[in-house]
């Protein structure tokens, strides 16, 4: 049988994982075991936090719209409801957008539901 000398290939393994892991701290980043260990961690948070990210930017959409309601005289939850009853079909994303960029068309929208 002959000999297989595996040098180059773990070396290039180990390099490429403490290149992601440039600059934990201590042995996260120098020892290869650890690092292992780090980066795995690391990508697992890094998932959870892509969905934690949409939960966080649906309740900062409802406070925004919730807040900008009250100024016009109705709650959250009425005003949802009303939208939903005259079959306008924006979501909070694009309300959110509209009280920051453009409020004049909100407090438009904002009236066409009193209304009902």
């Amino acid at each position: 049988m002959t000999r297989v000398k595996r040098g180059i290939i773990s070396r290039r393994k180990h390099k490429k994982i403490l290149k992601a892991t440039k600059g934990y701290r201590g042995t996260k980043s120098r020892l290869i075991k650890v690092a292992k260990e780090a980066e795995l961690h690391a990508g697992a948070y890094a998932f959870h936090g892509r969905k934690l990210r949409k939960r966080d930017f649906r309740s900062l959409w409802i406070t925004r719209i919730g807040e900008a309601v009250k100024k016009e005289g109705l709650p959250y939850s009425k005003f949802i409801s009303k939208l939903k009853k005259t079959n306008i079909e924006l979501d909070r994303k694009i309300l959110s957008d509209l009280i920051v960029n453009d409020p004049e068309v909100f407090k438009k929208v904002v009236e066409s539901v009193k209304n009902v």
